[in-house]
């Protein structure tokens, strides 16, 4: 299986990356960069791209499986269109070209509380995506919604450090329907993204499979 995690070198993209690396049922994990990665991999392709220009590099699609987690926050895009640009266009332009390449499975990178009818600008912009990512129509969807991520990111985010110092707390009281908005580690997320990619099988399909997975769920395909 040749598969290709957009936002290799974010938080959960990075620990899928190296599970995905230590499956011998993967051949190849394609993992498209701005710059140049300092570390390699026998199996690991990782093409320096213009985000910008992805139709120049629509060859490089041609997987069984796309993984997004591309994501970043208002805060270091500079402004709500570049956040946009990020988190909705590049990420359904890479869905569009994936699945015109003949990608059969695609799995989405989302957050809870997403709606394209949200209030809330973030919400917002992930439930337009998933909506547009839904239409495209792959023979496999799943869509990953999250509340906060735990674990060590390279750039230091004041609102995630805060979440991370109580939530561990926090979650104890949140049962039931409140459940869902649990903090979860992105490594378990990633064991969860890498454990449902070894049992996608990349042949045809009849319709359209899809699912949500939220925060018992991701637990769950974690083995946790």
């Amino acid at each position: 299986m040749k598969v290709m995690v957009l936002g290799s070198t974010g938080l959960t993209g990075g620990l899928l990356v190296k599970r995905l690396l230590g499956n011998p049922g993967i051949t190849t994990v394609v993992a498209p960069v701005r710059r140049p990665l300092e570390w390699s991999h026998p199996n690991l392709d990782a093409p320096v791209i213009d985000f910008d220009d992805m139709n120049a590099h629509a060859g490089m699609f041609h997987v069984d499986v796309l993984v997004c987690c591309l994501g970043t926050t208002i805060k270091k895009a500079g402004s709500q269109d570049a956040f946009r640009k990020v988190d909705y266009s590049y990420a359904l332009n890479a869905a569009r070209l994936a699945k015109e390449a003949g990608a059969k499975a695609c799995i989405l990178m989302s957050a809870i509380g997403a709606s394209p009818n949200s209030s809330v600008f973030y919400s917002r912009v992930k439930g337009e995506l998933e909506e547009a990512v839904r239409a495209l129509e792959f023979p496999y969807l799943s869509i990953y919604q999250p509340s906060l991520l735990l674990g060590q990111r390279q750039e230091h985010r004041t609102a995630e450090g805060l979440g991370m110092a109580v939530m561990p707390v926090a979650n104890r009281a949140l049962v039931g329907p409140l459940r869902k908005y649990r903090a979860i580690g992105a490594e378990t997320i990633a064991v969860a993204m890498a454990n449902e990619i070894s049992r996608i099988d990349s042949g045809p399909r009849a319709g359209v499979q899809e699912s949500v997975q939220q925060y018992s769920d991701i637990v769950a395909l974690a083995g946790l």
